[in-house]
């Protein structure tokens, strides 16, 4: 998805060399592949900051992975037929920050 201003002059501020491009479409590829083999599995996962998140595996779409973390406060709501527990965070994640994915136990 684009969105063009008519009438604007623009500069462009970067742009990826052009054998970066095949090797992140390769990568990203690859990725969602693993991912959805793994959806629902609890996994950790480790950013280039050093950040690390533990959750559920929800979803992978164009190179960005959905993880559920639970809350620590213990309160839950519970609706007849259906578990939900609202107070349970989704979190996405963009793989080029992503550095280690592990399945846990």
């Amino acid at each position: 998805m684009s969105v063009q201003y008519s009438g604007y002059q623009h500069q462009t501020l970067y742009q990826a060399e052009p054998h970066m491009s095949q090797t992140l479409h390769s990568a990203r590829d690859r990725f969602n592949q693993l991912c959805r083999q793994h959806v629902n599995k609890h996994v950790r996962i480790e950013t280039l900051d050093g950040d690390v998140f533990e959750g559920t595996l929800l979803h992978c779409d164009k190179g960005i992975v959905y993880i559920q973390i639970p809350q620590s406060s213990g309160h839950r709501a519970f609706i007849p037929g259906r578990p939900l527990f609202f107070n349970q965070t989704i979190l996405p994640l963009v793989l080029y920050e992503l550095l280690v994915i592990s399945l846990l136990a």
